[in-house]
């Protein structure tokens, strides 16, 4: 990682910029197509399309209900209990966010009230890869059963043998979700904003995936079908004083770093001498980390940022506006005050970004590439919608009634005004 010590404004936009995407024009007009194929072709497409990306087009999409029993029985029972305890905390959490129907009364007569409702028919993506991300499936499916979702399918790739990694199906088990398609991709996108033959339309899809599968996203929101929030390369900025352990730091930087090559992870510290520590320790790391090459192609372009003072440091992390943001600092709940713009916040020397990844009871969901300016990470709410209701009596009518013929004979929409006038000239009901 490069290290800059106190730097120049340019240096500085040129450390908070994200990687421009040479090929984005390219990849959605390829994604347009591809999306155009499955609206019109179905099933079809859609088998077309997993035997060329995926190299398997399995007969029946779906997954027969019998595999969800055989993936309990052969997953290890460690890893049960792993994925129990996380379910729990998160519906333990998400279960708090439920919010109470409010009434107001906003004048005599006047009353208004809204009411979470859940939305109907929602997708939850889960991608493959080079590993299949089954904790996702809790991140989504946890918010989507407490919410109410009275129909929850989940797309994801099939492995080599053709079937969904157990862990997955456990984990959608644990949710409620019984419909699991093995599809991946656009073709998954397009199949669950479209439908198919087998596979239901959504109204809402949800779920990370790579640059195909956000474009595909972002393309079939322009068509009506309502997605999360803009997903991208995954990113970490660590906020580091002279108490951080610097191993502490470099073991949060290289878990975002492993994520992928296009990964972006940022330290902001205080202190010159915990950097130079740092840069020792990401060395050491990475020597047995597994993904090791993919990391250190990420920590290629990321960069260490000396700065003179904390309220410096977290300034600069409000402009970059992190998808997950460490505190590693004295007090940090002090500093945690001055947050602005970042998806999660992760405060203390012990509270490392994987437990929000995995089992701390936070949704790993969350706005990258500085969208979390305006988006919140997904939460109960993502999958609720919000109703408001009135009631008016006569006398309340008669109290409002002028202001609303008023306001919209000054717009000049006489039939809106009618509707009040002739309510309060009726005398048939008093």
């Amino acid at each position: 990682m490069k290290i800059l010590k106190n730097p120049s404004f340019s240096e500085l936009n040129s450390v908070l910029k994200r990687p421009t995407d040479t090929q984005a024009a390219t990849r959605r007009e390829t994604v347009s197509g591809l999306l155009e194929e499955v609206r019109r072709e179905g099933d079809r497409a859609v088998r077309r399309l997993s035997e060329r990306f995926d190299g398997y087009a399995p007969e029946a999409f779906e997954t027969d209900i019998s595999a969800f029993e055989t993936a309990e029985k052969n997953l290890p029972e460690e890893l049960k209990s792993a994925i129990r305890l996380a379910y729990n905390n998160i519906c333990t959490f998400h279960e708090q966010q439920r919010e109470p129907e409010i009434s107001v009364e906003t004048m005599p007569g006047v009353v208004c009230s809204r009411r979470s409702v859940p939305i109907d028919r929602v997708g939850l993506y889960i991608p493959g890869g080079t590993a299949p991300l089954f904790s996702t499936v809790l991140m989504l499916g946890v918010p989507a059963q407490l919410a109410g979702c009275a129909e929850i399918i989940l797309c994801t790739p099939p492995q080599a043998d053709g079937q969904v990694h157990p862990a997955v199906l456990f984990c959608a088990q644990l949710c409620g979700i019984r419909r699991v398609f093995r599809i991946g991709g656009v073709q998954a996108i397009g199949a669950m904003a479209y439908g198919t033959e087998t596979v239901p339309v959504v109204w809402k899809i949800f779920g990370p995936g790579n640059s195909w599968v956000t474009a595909a996203k972002q393309l079939i929101s322009l068509d009506g079908v309502a997605i999360d929030l803009p997903a991208g390369p995954s990113e970490v900025c660590v906020v580091a004083d002279e108490s951080a352990q610097a191993a502490f730091v470099a073991a949060d930087l290289l878990s975002q770093a492993e994520h992928g090559a296009d990964s972006q992870v940022l330290l902001i510290t205080t202190s010159a001498t915990l950097a130079e520590q740092v840069s020792l320790e990401l060395t050491q790391q990475l020597a047995d980390l597994p993904r090791r090459t993919v990391a250190e192609q990420a920590l290629e372009n990321s960069t260490v940022v000396v700065v003179n003072h904390l309220r410096e440091a977290m300034e600069l992390s409000n402009r970059y506006a992190p998808e997950h943001l460490i505190l590693q600092v004295e007090n940090p709940e002090q500093w945690a005050a001055l947050v602005r713009n970042a998806g999660s916040v992760f405060l203390g020397h012990y509270t490392p970004e994987s437990a929000g990844d995995y089992a701390s009871g936070t949704n790993h969901t969350l706005p990258t590439g500085g969208y979390a300016r305006m988006y919140a990470g997904v939460s109960l709410d993502s999958f609720m919608k919000k109703i408001t209701f009135q009631t008016i009596d006569r006398s309340g009518l008669g109290q409002i009634g002028p202001a609303i013929v008023a306001m919209a004979r000054a717009e000049g929409l006489e039939a809106h005004a009618r509707a009040v006038t002739l309510r309060l000239e009726d005398d048939s009901r008093q």
